[in-house]
């Protein structure tokens, strides 16, 4: 059964819903992304979270943080998509779509140039998303292939706005950087 979902911004009152949806979505590295999610918002990285609901209860989440493009000119602050869960008692429902979706209106109304994620491109790329190396970005690590890196870009990028992404802190420290 499709059930519509609604996508809103994540609240505090939120958190314990989401942590047992990216726990559900991740598996065994669940309770490690979890913490990513608390860690970002705690250093200040993150800049907006969504969760999608059924009938009330939240059974995805997404969240877009700060990190960097290191341009030669200058370091380009950027957003990254990630992690991005939906429980898998909804997958198939469209609720990723929505939240990818509902995802790059907020980045690109909180004005970055750019977007990043690590993922399917299968699943990504008939979303709107595109390989990050043609467009002059390369990955902020080996463990991520080029198929994964992938990014949306908007009207406040530059033509010189090209490098390497350099993820934020938590993502190092909680070794969520590459596809596994």
């Amino acid at each position: 059964m499709n059930l519509k979902s609604s996508i809103r911004p994540a609240t505090p009152a939120d958190s314990a819903a989401i942590a047992g949806v990216v726990a559900d979505a991740f598996g065994d590295k669940g309770p490690v992304v979890a913490r990513l999610v608390t860690a970002l918002e705690d250093a200040g990285h993150a800049r907006a979270g969504l969760v999608a609901e059924v009938e009330g209860q939240v059974v995805g989440h997404t969240m877009l943080s700060r990190s960097w493009v290191d341009a030669e000119r200058a370091l380009v602050e950027v957003l990254v998509l990630s992690p991005m869960s939906v429980a898998t008692s909804h997958h198939g429902q469209g609720i990723g779509t929505d939240l990818l979706a509902a995802a790059v209106v907020e980045a690109e109304r909180l004005g970055t140039p750019a977007v990043f994620l690590e993922g399917d491109p299968r699943f990504y790329g008939p979303r709107g998303w595109s390989p990050g190396r043609p467009l002059g970005f390369a990955p902020p690590s080996t463990r991520i292939p080029d198929p994964g890196f992938q990014v949306v870009v908007f009207a406040a990028r530059e033509d010189w706005m090209t490098g390497a992404l350099v993820y934020c802190d938590p993502f190092w420290s909680h070794d969520c950087v590459g596809l596994r």
